[in-house]
């Protein structure tokens, strides 16, 4: 590439750029959905993506995710399900060939949303002095960030503030996927007592994968839609935005923020 200086390009130099290459989701070798990712953890992208999706709910639906042998460039996973697990892949389709950035995800009603997803009602509290030095937490871990500048993250922290899990991709949804797909891989789903920190915005589709995950308080560097605020409050979730410089907003479920006032 070549850098703008103001006065004219400056002469060619490299540059390194996030991976994006498209990951083809199989049920029983039969196809389902691609995924535009950042290769990498892609057994995790998988198992979230179907957990987020509300196909898997219990880590014994699961048999196994595994490499499709048939496509030698490892773009290919194949998930096979137990005994007894039958997919409605007629519905699976249509949510799925609607799903887009924008948020409604192929379910075009907050009570549609409601019904396939239980209620959080987690008691957890979180103090808001633990709150607001989770975003370096989060950017510490973010090695291929350093690298790129080009990849959105998605970390996993306990109440107490312990890192959990944490992935990066270049689509917000995707690294979401990949940490609740690792956690429902090692059997600890629902996440509960938990806190889910993303490097982006919040848009509807971000809140209802935490709801499918079962995670209390979601919180976000950037702002969040009106959609994934209707979403939060409806569900009993604790929604924070713009978490920042030492500050931040609650949008929904502030009971679950220790504050310095005694709360």
């Amino acid at each position: 590439m070549r850098r703008w200086n103001g006065a004219g390009l400056s002469r060619p130099e490299p540059d390194a750029v996030t991976s994006e290459e498209p990951l083809e989701v199989r049920i029983e070798t039969r196809p389902l959905a691609v995924i535009m990712r950042t290769p990498g953890h892609d057994e995790e992208l998988a198992a979230g993506f179907l957990v987020t999706e509300g196909l898997l709910r219990e880590r014994s639906q699961l048999r196994a995710i595994r490499p499709y042998p048939r496509n030698p460039e490892g773009n290919v996973v194949d998930v096979h399900l137990a005994d007894g697990v039958v997919p409605d892949f007629a519905d699976l389709g249509r949510k799925i060939a609607t799903s887009s950035s924008c948020g409604l995800c192929g379910r075009s009603t907050l009570a549609a949303v409601r019904r396939r997803f239980p209620r959080i009602t987690d008691s957890v509290r979180v103090a808001g002095s633990l709150l607001v030095d989770l975003p370096a937490k989060l950017r510490q871990g973010q090695e291929t960030f350093d690298e790129t500048g080009g990849l959105h993250a998605a970390g996993l922290f306990a109440a107490d503030g312990s890192l959990l899990c944490l992935r990066e991709d270049v689509g917000r949804h995707n690294a979401v996927d990949k940490v609740l797909g690792r956690r429902f891989l090692d059997g600890a789903h629902p996440s509960k007592a938990t806190v889910l920190v993303v490097s982006g915005r919040v848009s509807f589709e971000i809140v209802e994968k935490a709801l499918a995950a079962g995670v209390p308080v979601l919180a976000a560097v950037s702002a969040p839609s009106s959609l994934a605020v209707a979403l939060a409050r409806s569900s009993g979730m604790t929604l924070v935005g713009f978490l920042r410089s030492g500050r931040f907003n609650v949008y929904s479920g502030p009971s679950r923020i220790i504050g310095s006032r005694g709360r």
